[in-house]
């Protein structure tokens, strides 16, 4: 299992700090090209959700790495459910897919309560 949560940690990491850092980065006129609802949105906005996506990644890694507070992977996880909930409703919303913001939620609720065992003292220390 905790192979398995790892696996799922650094899937969801990567996924997180690339579209953090393209959030971050980009400027907001190139990113409208792609990003509808960034239209609609300032740019401080932008890069306030990159930073919350790029930060809820090493959440979802440093602490259980390296041993310091590790109950802060599970309440990053936490935390990004609603980032990817939010997004799935303004994709839906947008007539847009919303099935990647849908899985990044999902997984995220799994490495939450996967960790949360093992912090308890399950099997997947």
């Amino acid at each position: 299992m905790n192979v398995t949560l790892w696996v799922l940690q650094g899937l969801c990491a990567f996924a997180f700090v690339a579209a953090g850092a393209l959030k971050l980065f980009t400027p907001k006129e190139k990113l409208e090209v792609k990003m509808h609802w960034a239209k609609t949105w300032p740019e401080g906005r932008i890069k306030l959700l990159g930073l919350a996506e790029v930060l809820g990644a090493i959440g979802l890694i440093a602490p259980w790495a390296t041993g310091l507070l590790p109950v802060l992977t599970p309440v990053a996880a936490i935390a990004l459910v609603p980032l990817m909930v939010g997004a799935a409703a303004t994709h839906a919303k947008l007539k847009e897919p919303v099935v990647a913001p849908v899985v990044l939620a999902v997984l995220c609720v799994v490495i939450a309560a996967g960790r949360l065992f093992a912090f308890a003292g399950g099997p997947a220390q």
